[in-house]
């Protein structure tokens, strides 16, 4: 009877004794333009910056207190766009901004915390033949993308205001090698362009963060939409093919903020970040996921 008193209290308190995260908090003042967040705990979050920062992480407990900073000698960073893990704690980092679609050197850096061992997958998109393409065909840039059952699923960013607003997926091996990607599917997100992607604690749903914008006010000021794209309970890894939810970050802004990085607190919520602009500070927030009805 004891013993299960014990054990009954440290049930009880367990919940208690690990550091919440906070559901708002300001980013370190040296992540300025923060494209990527991986939770590894309540208490442990890894961020990189964009393409004008030097190759490093910065690890973060959930207040966004920085308690450890990596760097990576020797290493590119061309545009860091995306960070995914697995489940034995190995870190993806995914160096594939492709703005110009004429890069030829996109990577994916691997990464092992415990023995800071370092390594890269090289690859290619199937379908690219010029370096660039001509404009109506940029669709070669990437901003997010997750690990999901042993592979490397990559979700292209299309042109806000030029493109078709198609979602490309690809899929890569999650080990280090040189790899044509493959092309799986791809998706219309009306006037949405992808910055991040996540998968589940679960793994039975992935999400897309995305924006959009235009510009106002004779042009001067830019008006800003923020949407994450769930789908929900897909065969395999045919995420498209999932049930579509929708959830809307905020409401539209006049207000020049992009937020390009996003991962799952669990599993109805999210965490996402927006990079600092004039008007706006870097910060984290919580985003409470639309639940979705499942297909019938």
């Amino acid at each position: 009877m004891r013993n299960q008193l014990i054990f009954l209290l440290l049930t009880l308190c367990l919940p208690l004794l690990v550091p919440a995260q906070k559901k708002r908090f300001r980013l370190p003042a040296d992540l300025i333009e923060v494209s990527g967040l991986q939770i590894m705990s309540p208490d442990s979050i890894w961020w990189h910056n964009d393409s004008g920062d030097r190759a490093r992480l910065i690890l973060t407990n959930g207040k966004g207190k920085a308690i450890q900073r990596v760097s990576f000698p020797g290493i590119q960073s061309r545009d860091w766009e995306d960070i995914s893990a697995d489940p034995r704690g190995r870190l993806y980092i995914g160096d594939m901004g492709n703005n110009l679609n004429r890069r030829t050197d996109l990577c994916i850096y691997t990464y092992e915390p415990s023995s800071q061992k370092i390594d890269s997958i090289l690859f290619r998109y199937p379908d690219q033949r010029s370096f660039p393409p001509p404009l109506p065909q940029w669709n070669f840039d990437a901003e997010g993308f997750l690990w999901f059952r042993d592979s490397l699923h990559i979700f292209s960013k299309n042109r806000v205001g030029a493109g078709n607003y198609y979602t490309k997926h690809y899929i890569l091996p999650a080990r280090p090698g040189n790899y044509t990607a493959i092309l799986r599917d791809s998706f219309l997100l009306p006037k949405r362009v992808v910055t991040a992607a996540a998968v589940s604690p679960d793994g039975h749903q992935i999400a897309l963060l995305s924006y959009f914008y235009r510009m106002t006010f004779l042009g001067i000021l830019p008006k800003t939409r923020t949407t994450i794209w769930t789908f929900t309970d897909f065969p395999g890894s045919d995420f498209f093919k999932g049930t579509l939810g929708k959830t809307r970050v905020h409401k539209p802004l006049v207000v020049p903020t992009q937020f390009e990085s996003l991962d799952y607190v669990n599993q109805n919520r999210v965490l996402i970040a927006s990079e600092r602009t004039i008007m706006y500070k870097q910060k984290a927030k919580q985003v409470k996921l639309k639940k979705v009805s499942p297909k019938s």
